[in-house]
Protein backbone atom coordinates (compact mmCIF):
# COMPACT_ATOMS: atom_id res chain seq x y z
CA UNK A 1 0.00 0.00 0.00
CA UNK A 2 1.41 3.67 -1.05
CA UNK A 3 0.52 6.71 0.77
CA UNK A 4 -1.30 9.01 -1.31
CA UNK A 5 0.79 12.18 -1.77
CA UNK A 6 0.66 15.19 -5.17
CA UNK A 7 0.05 13.86 -8.04
CA UNK A 8 3.58 13.87 -10.22
CA UNK A 9 2.35 14.79 -13.36
CA UNK A 10 1.18 18.26 -12.48
CA UNK A 11 3.22 21.11 -12.42
CA UNK A 12 1.65 23.03 -10.02
CA UNK A 13 1.27 22.75 -6.25
CA UNK A 14 -1.74 21.12 -4.79
CA UNK A 15 -3.78 22.98 -2.65
CA UNK A 16 -4.92 21.73 1.06
CA UNK A 17 -8.69 20.64 1.24
CA UNK A 18 -9.01 20.25 -3.01
CA UNK A 19 -8.58 16.62 -4.17
CA UNK A 20 -6.49 16.22 -7.52
CA UNK A 21 -3.81 19.33 -7.04
CA UNK A 22 -4.56 22.63 -8.15
CA UNK A 23 -5.39 23.87 -11.09
CA UNK A 24 -3.95 26.70 -13.51
CA UNK A 25 -5.29 30.39 -13.12
CA UNK A 26 -8.22 31.07 -15.41
CA UNK A 27 -7.19 32.93 -18.76
CA UNK A 28 -10.40 33.82 -20.39
CA UNK A 29 -9.92 34.32 -24.42
CA UNK A 30 -11.82 35.92 -27.59
CA UNK A 31 -14.32 33.39 -28.73
CA UNK A 32 -12.15 33.39 -31.78
CA UNK A 33 -8.67 32.43 -29.94
CA UNK A 34 -9.94 30.69 -26.74
CA UNK A 35 -5.71 31.11 -25.55
CA UNK A 36 -5.26 35.11 -26.32
CA UNK A 37 -6.04 37.40 -23.06
CA UNK A 38 -8.55 39.88 -23.48
CA UNK A 39 -8.66 43.55 -21.66
CA UNK A 40 -10.92 43.95 -19.27
CA UNK A 41 -13.98 45.89 -19.67
CA UNK A 42 -15.76 48.39 -17.81
CA UNK A 43 -15.37 52.70 -17.26
CA UNK A 44 -11.89 53.54 -16.34
CA UNK A 45 -9.96 50.76 -17.95
CA UNK A 46 -7.21 51.37 -20.81
CA UNK A 47 -6.68 48.99 -23.41
CA UNK A 48 -2.90 48.09 -23.00
CA UNK A 49 -1.55 49.26 -26.40
CA UNK A 50 -3.49 52.49 -27.30
CA UNK A 51 -2.96 53.75 -30.65
CA UNK A 52 -2.87 57.09 -31.28
CA UNK A 53 -5.70 59.05 -33.42
CA UNK A 54 -4.91 59.69 -36.91
CA UNK A 55 -7.81 61.89 -37.47
CA UNK A 56 -6.77 65.75 -38.44
CA UNK A 57 -3.29 65.11 -37.32
CA UNK A 58 -2.12 67.29 -40.34
CA UNK A 59 -4.58 69.89 -39.22
CA UNK A 60 -3.36 70.40 -36.18
CA UNK A 61 0.82 70.14 -37.79
CA UNK A 62 0.05 72.88 -40.40
CA UNK A 63 -2.48 75.48 -37.58
CA UNK A 64 0.27 74.93 -35.15
CA UNK A 65 3.08 75.80 -37.73
CA UNK A 66 1.08 78.73 -39.09
CA UNK A 67 0.66 79.63 -35.45
CA UNK A 68 4.44 80.01 -34.64
CA UNK A 69 5.15 81.51 -37.77
CA UNK A 70 2.25 84.69 -36.95
CA UNK A 71 4.33 84.67 -33.75
CA UNK A 72 7.74 84.62 -35.32
CA UNK A 73 6.74 87.72 -37.29
CA UNK A 74 4.99 89.91 -34.48
CA UNK A 75 7.70 89.12 -32.24
CA UNK A 76 10.47 90.37 -35.66
CA UNK A 77 7.91 92.95 -37.25
CA UNK A 78 7.79 94.52 -33.97
CA UNK A 79 11.25 94.29 -32.79
CA UNK A 80 12.32 96.29 -36.04
CA UNK A 81 9.59 98.81 -35.75
CA UNK A 82 10.80 99.39 -32.74
CA UNK A 83 14.39 99.85 -33.86
CA UNK A 84 13.10 101.99 -36.66
CA UNK A 85 11.48 104.05 -34.21
CA UNK A 86 14.20 104.39 -31.66
CA UNK A 87 16.62 105.38 -34.59
CA UNK A 88 14.11 108.26 -35.79
CA UNK A 89 13.55 109.41 -32.23
CA UNK A 90 17.08 109.47 -32.00
CA UNK A 91 17.72 111.52 -35.00
CA UNK A 92 14.88 114.02 -34.06
CA UNK A 93 16.37 114.53 -30.50
CA UNK A 94 19.70 114.80 -31.53
CA UNK A 95 18.42 117.34 -34.67
CA UNK A 96 16.35 119.39 -31.85
CA UNK A 97 19.26 119.32 -29.48
CA UNK A 98 21.82 120.61 -31.94
CA UNK A 99 19.08 123.05 -33.18
CA UNK A 100 18.57 124.65 -29.70
CA UNK A 101 22.19 124.98 -28.21
CA UNK A 102 23.28 126.44 -32.04
CA UNK A 103 20.50 129.25 -31.31
CA UNK A 104 21.68 129.59 -27.96
CA UNK A 105 24.97 130.32 -29.03
CA UNK A 106 24.63 132.98 -31.82
CA UNK A 107 21.60 134.44 -29.81
CA UNK A 108 23.99 134.85 -26.86
CA UNK A 109 26.71 136.40 -29.48
CA UNK A 110 24.19 138.66 -31.15
CA UNK A 111 22.91 140.14 -27.80
CA UNK A 112 26.74 140.54 -26.48
CA UNK A 113 26.63 138.14 -24.11
CA UNK A 114 29.97 136.72 -24.49
CA UNK A 115 30.18 134.78 -21.18
CA UNK A 116 26.83 132.91 -22.21
CA UNK A 117 28.28 132.35 -25.38
CA UNK A 118 31.31 130.88 -23.91
CA UNK A 119 29.01 128.29 -21.35
CA UNK A 120 27.63 126.75 -24.54
CA UNK A 121 31.11 125.28 -25.86
CA UNK A 122 32.66 122.10 -25.43
CA UNK A 123 35.61 121.39 -23.04
CA UNK A 124 37.94 121.19 -25.43
CA UNK A 125 37.15 124.70 -26.75
CA UNK A 126 37.25 125.88 -23.54
CA UNK A 127 40.70 124.39 -23.02
CA UNK A 128 42.17 125.84 -25.88
CA UNK A 129 40.60 129.59 -25.20
CA UNK A 130 40.12 130.87 -21.85
CA UNK A 131 36.97 133.18 -20.73
CA UNK A 132 38.70 135.92 -21.09
CA UNK A 133 40.18 135.43 -24.14
CA UNK A 134 36.93 134.22 -26.03
CA UNK A 135 35.23 137.60 -24.83
CA UNK A 136 37.24 139.50 -26.41
CA UNK A 137 38.01 137.69 -29.51
CA UNK A 138 33.98 137.52 -29.88
CA UNK A 139 33.82 141.73 -29.24
CA UNK A 140 36.42 142.28 -31.70
CA UNK A 141 34.52 140.46 -34.70
CA UNK A 142 31.61 142.11 -36.43
CA UNK A 143 28.41 141.67 -34.85
CA UNK A 144 25.83 139.47 -35.93
CA UNK A 145 22.74 141.07 -37.25
CA UNK A 146 20.65 138.09 -37.72
CA UNK A 147 20.94 134.31 -38.41
CA UNK A 148 19.50 131.31 -39.54
CA UNK A 149 20.05 127.82 -38.13
CA UNK A 150 20.07 124.74 -40.44
CA UNK A 151 19.38 121.17 -39.96
CA UNK A 152 21.36 119.49 -38.21
CA UNK A 153 23.66 116.34 -40.05
CA UNK A 154 23.66 113.47 -37.49
CA UNK A 155 26.88 111.58 -39.26
CA UNK A 156 28.91 114.09 -38.73
CA UNK A 157 27.59 116.42 -36.09
CA UNK A 158 27.68 119.52 -38.03
CA UNK A 159 24.80 122.45 -38.55
CA UNK A 160 24.98 125.06 -41.03
CA UNK A 161 24.29 128.68 -39.89
CA UNK A 162 23.44 131.87 -42.15
CA UNK A 163 24.88 134.43 -40.58
CA UNK A 164 24.44 138.25 -41.23
CA UNK A 165 26.66 141.23 -39.67
CA UNK A 166 25.68 144.81 -38.67
CA UNK A 167 26.94 146.25 -41.74
CA UNK A 168 25.06 143.86 -43.96
CA UNK A 169 27.36 141.47 -44.62
CA UNK A 170 26.69 137.64 -44.97
CA UNK A 171 28.35 134.42 -43.94
CA UNK A 172 27.99 130.65 -44.00
CA UNK A 173 29.37 129.43 -40.95
CA UNK A 174 29.44 125.96 -40.24
CA UNK A 175 29.12 124.79 -36.07
CA UNK A 176 31.12 121.71 -35.28
CA UNK A 177 28.88 119.71 -32.13
CA UNK A 178 30.04 117.50 -29.75
CA UNK A 179 28.38 115.66 -26.52
CA UNK A 180 29.40 116.22 -23.51
CA UNK A 181 30.74 113.00 -21.67
CA UNK A 182 29.47 114.13 -18.34
CA UNK A 183 25.62 115.66 -19.20
CA UNK A 184 25.56 114.18 -22.64
CA UNK A 185 24.05 117.35 -24.08
CA UNK A 186 26.02 118.52 -27.66
CA UNK A 187 28.01 121.44 -27.20
CA UNK A 188 29.36 123.56 -29.53
CA UNK A 189 32.94 122.70 -30.46
CA UNK A 190 33.58 125.22 -33.49
CA UNK A 191 32.77 127.44 -36.22
CA UNK A 192 33.98 127.42 -39.52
Amino acid sequence: MTAPGPAASSPYPSVPGREGGAQPPAVSGSPADPGVPTPPAGPGVAPPFAAPPVEGRNTRLWLGLGAGALALLLCCGGGGAAVIGLAVTGVRAIDEQGRAVSTDYYRALADRKYGAAYDQLCDQAQRRESRREFEQRAAGEPQIASFRVGDVDPNTLTVPVEVRFTGGDRDRQQVTLEQDRQTGELEVCGVN
